[in-house]
């Protein structure tokens, strides 16, 4: 079956909240608690062990099956825009974004700036920004608007390419 990489993602979320759902069913019916006065087979919650591995197992399958194909999309498909594949990109966004964070930082500090050595002395100390701090400002901007336009990029890429999942 064909699936966009976001409908992908959400196939796998959901797979994986079944598995969870499973583990936590079978969790609390594997083992029970019956005091000696008590009918034993009234109070047995029911479980099934064979069908409960298979559903896991199964479960998994499609796991693994749906990570798999993620994985090969996003190896494969190059985003629009830019010489990158999708899993580059992937790296390239939180890089990206680290960039124009450290960026702002730089741009907003004052050229110039007071300092006092000790709160009691009467000596003051001047810092100066080592660096154009204008031109940080404008790399800040670029990147910003890097980042957007990859982001966006990479929105377009999952939301209208396909990718096939087998079961």
């Amino acid at each position: 079956m064909k699936y966009t990489s976001a409908e992908a993602a959400k196939l796998l979320r959901s797979l994986n909240e079944e598995h969870d759902t499973i583990l936590l069913r079978e969790n609390q019916s594997k083992s029970f608690v019956a005091a000696l006065s008590e009918d034993i087979e009234s109070v047995r919650p029911e479980y099934d062990y064979e069908a409960t591995q298979k559903k896991l197992e199964e479960t998994e399958r499609k796991i693994r099956a749906v990570k798999h194909a993620i994985n090969l999309f996003n190896a494969t498909h190059k985003v629009p825009g830019f010489d990158m594949t999708i899993d580059e990109v992937l790296v390239y966004i939180p890089q990206l974004s680290a960039r124009k964070n450290r960026l702002a930082q730089l741009a907003g500090v004052l050229p110039k700036s007071r300092e006092r050595v000790a709160p009691q002395s009467s000596v003051i100390d001047y810092r100066y920004a080592n660096y154009d701090v204008t031109r940080a400002g404008i790399e800040a901007k670029q990147a910003s608007d890097l980042l957007a336009k990859v982001q966006t990029a990479l929105d377009v890429v999952n939301t209208t390419e396909t990718m096939e999942i087998e079961f």
